[in-house]
């Protein structure tokens, strides 16, 4: 690909990054834009929640494949190019072939999806300033010639805009926390001693209904959502995490609502462990921190945008914080232009009440895996 056409490319998808799409439209416009620098057949996008690195949300064109299959390949198996591991390492983008050194047998998730006509995968972590927001892949079918340094080195460029895009989007417009229409409570799904799906609830019926996933599952307990934090839950020693805050997620759905969505085990009268999935309406507590990372703030900016909405002025947030009123000020002008406001009360309007945040938390540092589906019209798993 000529230097040219890589610059039209990227000035492509900077222009989008600034339009005001949903993450689902922003994902399909630029894999479109992408295809004029890298040849595809199928892709993917998707979401994860960035303090606990679990997926959210998913989109596919040309191959599909369960969460099942989804969860056990990105949760509980080793592999070569998982997003967790491009994220950490810093490389972002790795391909199959390359990293199979040719030989993409060696990678259990192309074992699993030769049957089905696919080749070479090209993959892409989603990271903003050490934050995992989300992932892509992009398939060639099985004779076309594989994906090359070149195309890695394109994808790489490419994806600190791919990334900024993604996140701009989780923002969206501002929603109420008030439930419309009917009002559902908590669902729940539950998984047997050997993770088979047993039982479901009605408004987890609903909930999963809510989900941003394309094409939705075959039947709710197959959602890439619920499969992916029951095997976290699974995952986890029992006692080991007490606030059950490891295999949680925030999620936005398709009416703009947010949910707050985790797993947990249950132990039975004779020692049997089952595992549930719990769906419920997030409170602003849960959603402060996701908000407060959509926009870019540091951890440093966090505190100083906390303790402005608390009512201190610039002295007493600079004694709280022990730093200087110059620096207090800085910081202040740095989230006002991230943010897009011009004083103090815009900021809390902004913040706090578009998008009804009560409390914020440290994020989590650490930007583990996301977990990708295949694409397609060939069913996986």
């Amino acid at each position: 690909m000529t230097g040219g056409a890589s610059s039209h490319v990227s000035d492509a998808i900077e222009r989008l990054r600034h339009r005001d799409l949903t993450w689902v439209d922003f994902s399909a416009a630029a894999a479109d834009t992408l295809s004029d620098a890298i040849s595809f057949d199928a892709y993917c996008t998707h979401t994860i929640d960035p303090g606990t690195i679990l997926f959210t949300g998913s989109v596919t064109c040309g191959v599909q494949c369960s969460g099942t299959w989804l969860a056990h390949h990105e949760y509980e198996i080793d592999d070569v190019n998982k997003w967790a591991d491009l994220a950490r390492s810093g490389k972002t983008v790795g391909s199959t072939s390359i990293d199979t050194g040719g030989d993409l047998s060696r990678s259990e998730r192309y074992r699993s999806h030769e049957g089905y006509g696919f080749g070479d995968e090209l993959r892409v972590s989603l990271v903003v300033g050490g934050i995992y927001w989300g992932a892509a892949a992009f398939l060639r079918h099985a004779g076309r010639p594989p994906f090359t340094e070149d195309d890695v080195r394109v994808l790489g460029s490419l994806a600190p805009s791919l990334a900024a895009g993604l996140r701009r989007t989780v923002l969206g417009e501002p929603v109420s926390f008030a439930p419309t229409g009917l009002e559902w409570g908590p669902g729940v799904v539950v998984f047997d001693e050997d993770d088979r799906p047993e039982s479901i609830s009605p408004a987890a019926e609903h909930w999963i209904g809510e989900f941003v996933e394309e094409p939705p599952p075959a039947r709710p307990v197959e959602s890439k959502v619920v499969q992916a934090i029951a095997a976290r839950a699974r995952a986890i020693p029992l006692g080991t995490d007490p606030l059950e805050l490891a295999a949680r997620v925030r999620i936005r759905t398709r009416g703009g609502q947010w949910l707050l969505v985790y797993g947990t085990r249950l132990v039975g009268n004779r020692g049997s462990l089952r595992t549930a999935v719990i769906i419920h309406p997030a409170t602003p507590q849960d959603v402060a921190p996701v908000v407060a990372l959509s926009y870019g703030l540091t951890e440093r900016e966090n505190e100083v945008a906390m303790h402005c909405a608390q009512g201190r002025d610039t002295r007493g947030i600079a004694r709280v914080l022990d730093m200087s009123p110059f620096t207090v000020q800085d910081h202040l002008k740095s989230i006002f232009a991230k943010t897009g406001v011009h004083s103090r009360g815009e900021l809390v309007g902004r913040i706090f009440l578009d998008h009804y945040a009560t409390r914020w938390e440290t994020p989590a540092r650490q930007p583990p895996g996301l977990h990708v589906l295949e694409t397609g019209r060939a069913e996986l798993g």
